[in-house]
Order: C-alpha cells, then structure tokens, then sequence
C-alpha cells in the first residue's frame, strides 16, 4: 500500500507560480510511474505529467513549457512547478502513484486561480 501526501495548493492570480508536492510513503525508486493529474468542476479527471522511476518525465500537451515535474529521492518526494497560471488551471490536483499495476491516488489539493 502506497500512501501520498499532497501539499502547497492554494489561491494564486493568473499569471503566477506554485509549486504542488507530493509525499509518498514508500521509496520512490519501488514506484514504477508516479504523476499529477486534476480535475476541474464538472470535467474529468485528466493527466498533468508523469515522471517514471528512471526519472524520465512526459506532460499533457497543454501542460508543456509551464508546468515541469520533479522528485527528490532522498525525501520520496515529487514537484509539480507551475508557472504562467490560468483561470483553466484551476482544479483539485492529485498525486498519483503506479506500482506493479496497482494504482494509488492521494487526497487531492486545490489550486485556485483568479483572473
């Protein structure tokens, strides 16, 4: 059982930064793919980027050149910078981790943006 732990969403103007990160319990090299998705009120849930247990990352096409995902092995810890925020970047943001075919979802945290 993976466990995960969203952290730093909030309430930014159009325009700005976060940077959203996640905590998992177990080492992230024992992870095969770990990513974010979001989902915004009344869409379905859709992939943000993903980063694979060699490190190599992938992000939806309306994602690239704003938003860059990152781990940090020593703290089983994975980044999702988000830079040149829009109003349709807002939605609850979710970490997602994959291993040996199991799929393990974290709580959820919520990014706000106002134009």
């Amino acid at each position: 059982q993976v466990q995960l732990v969203e952290s730093g969403g909030g309430l930014v103007q159009a325009g700005g930064s976060l940077r959203l990160s996640c905590v998992a319990s177990e080492s992230i090299f024992s992870i095969n793919v770990m990513g974010w998705h979001r989902q915004a009120p009344g869409k379905q849930r859709e992939l943000v980027a993903l980063i694979n247990s060699g490190g190599r990352t992938n992000y939806a096409d309306s994602m690239k050149g704003r938003f860059t995902i990152s781990r940090d092995t020593a703290k089983n810890t994975v980044y999702l910078q988000m830079d040149s925020l829009k109003s349709d970047d807002t939605a609850v943001y979710y970490c997602n981790a994959v291993r040996y075919g199991t799929s393990y979802w974290g709580q959820g945290t919520q990014v706000t943006v106002s134009s």
